[in-house]
């Protein structure tokens, strides 16, 4: 078996429908396998995938894990890559697989490869032209990056959060890397923490821009809120990342992404009252953005009540709307 596809879920809706079958419909020249592990679906998920012929395991929501049910996930499969998607990252070519893939066996060395998101066609103006932005930093052609400069990976916060960037909503590992180097057992970005051990074990991690899905969110403002913070908690945990060290700082840096979405407003056509509106709403999300951040980043001072309400993924995996 030379890839298995790996997607845990729980109430994945329709477009789990849509991402099983954008999937199963990959020209690849090779066998491969697709897996589902679901953790206490109610939407009728499970019975969505069996009626695709999907294998699908079940486990209890408590039992779930991002590293721990995607670990468990790899234990069950047999292909030699192991490719990682999440129910509502759906490939965007036929392709897709085989390029991940490739680029994953591209050179003897590399511990896995990500490849990139793109916007829904419906989503928000700024979500589309922040994605496209992020994705462009890593290059437009298949690459292999490894950990090269050490002072500057010492010193250098940026580069080291480049090299270590990685994203299981569309990745592959290699099987013989993943059985030295397991995911790790951390509440969030698993992802991220294990490709820095990767790098940092000298091993290469690619990009392949041809292997894209369709993956965005438009949340709204307590969504938005409760995102960042659960990403800036896990950076100051694994990395020790502080991405909002003050209040000042954070408002202050809203106040620029708002500067920016309303310039891409306008770029994108919008004019009048309905680019106020919008420009307006976008700056409630960023002031969102940066405050969730900054509360991330103080999490060891925020009292248990108070992270158990904050916490999207926490509220996510309790089963309960976030």
């Amino acid at each position: 078996m030379r890839a298995s596809v790996l997607i845990p879920v729980k109430n994945g809706g329709a477009l789990l429908g849509d991402v099983l079958d954008a999937v199963l419909a990959q020209h690849a020249p090779w066998p491969f396998e697709v897996i589902v592990m679901d953790s206490g679906s109610t939407d009728g998920s499970v019975d969505l995938v069996r009626s695709r012929g999907v294998r699908c395991e079940t486990i209890a929501p408590e039992k779930f894990g991002h590293g721990r049910t995607r670990n468990q996930l790899a234990s069950l499969s047999g292909g030699e890559f192991l490719v990682f998607i999440t129910q509502d990252a759906r490939p965007a070519s036929a392709d897709w697989l085989r390029h991940l893939v490739d680029a994953c066996d591209a050179e003897p060395d590399v511990a896995g490869a990500f490849g990139p998101h793109l916007a829904h066609p419906d989503a928000r103006a700024v979500t589309q032209r922040e994605l496209a932005q992020h994705f462009a930093g890593f290059g437009q052609t298949q690459s292999v990056v490894r950990l090269e400069d050490q002072a500057r990976f010492a010193s250098d916060p940026g580069y080291r959060q480049w090299l270590h960037f990685f994203s299981n909503n569309n990745s592959c590992l290699r099987r013989s890397v993943w059985e030295t180097l397991p995911f790790p057992e951390v509440a969030f970005a698993e992802d991220q923490t294990w490709a820095l051990s990767a790098v940092e074990a000298g091993y290469g991690k690619a990009y392949a821009p041809q292997a894209a899905v369709f993956h965005s969110h438009d949340f709204g403002i307590w969504e938005t809120l409760q995102r960042n913070f659960d990403e800036a908690r896990s950076f100051q945990r694994s990395f020790g990342y502080d991405m909002q060290r003050s209040s000042l700082r954070a408002l202050a840096s809203a106040g620029l992404l708002a500067r920016r979405d309303a310039g891409w407003l306008r770029e994108a056509g919008l004019r009048g009252w309905g680019w106020v509106k919008k420009s307006a709403y976008m700056a409630g999300i960023e002031l969102a953005r940066t405050s969730g951040q900054f509360l991330g980043t103080k999490h060891r001072r925020l009292p248990a009540w108070l992270l158990g309400i904050i916490s999207r993924d926490q509220a996510l995996q309790r089963g309960r709307p976030a």
